[in-house]
């Protein structure tokens, strides 16, 4: 199983969960503090939502595939950097509330992408370090 991730950063999280799950018809996975992701089936979707600002509109945070074990992202790690993608490798780290393996790229609108797998849920956020893009600015948000 893949499916496409939308990470979301948004000013009134519990609206935004209650919104999306009418929307999808189902309740968030996980819920923590400043967090919430759906696992939506159909269609084939993660969606997270990222506290932001109180107000704010809600705002892209990063975009992903999740797949379903190491070697997808073994694979993915070798075939962007084959094609010359700029890729950041995080192997065993901590974000969005779960150990993950990941790889990260940037489209050409300097948009972030990963293709990660969920290796164990965790009782802590983690936070991402400085991904740096080919035009050498950094991405510190972490999802």
């Amino acid at each position: 199983m893949s499916r496409i991730q939308l990470a979301l950063r948004v000013g009134d999280l519990e609206g935004s969960i209650s919104f999306y799950s009418k929307l999808f018809g189902v309740e968030p996975a996980k819920r923590r503090p400043g967090y919430a992701n759906f696992a939506v089936a159909e269609p084939p979707l993660k969606l997270v939502l990222l506290e932001g600002e109180p107000g704010q509109d809600a705002a892209m945070d990063h975009l992903g595939v999740e797949v379903d074990d190491t070697a997808t992202v073994d694979d993915a790690t070798r075939r962007l950097s084959e094609l010359g993608l700029f890729t950041q490798v995080e192997n065993d780290t901590t974000c969005c509330y779960a150990r993950q393996d990941k790889v990260w790229v940037h489209g050409p609108g300097r948009e972030p992408w990963e293709v990660y797998v969920v290796k164990a849920d965790s009782e802590t956020a983690g936070q991402a370090p400085d991904l740096q893009v080919e035009q050498g600015e950094a991405r510190t948000a972490c999802c």
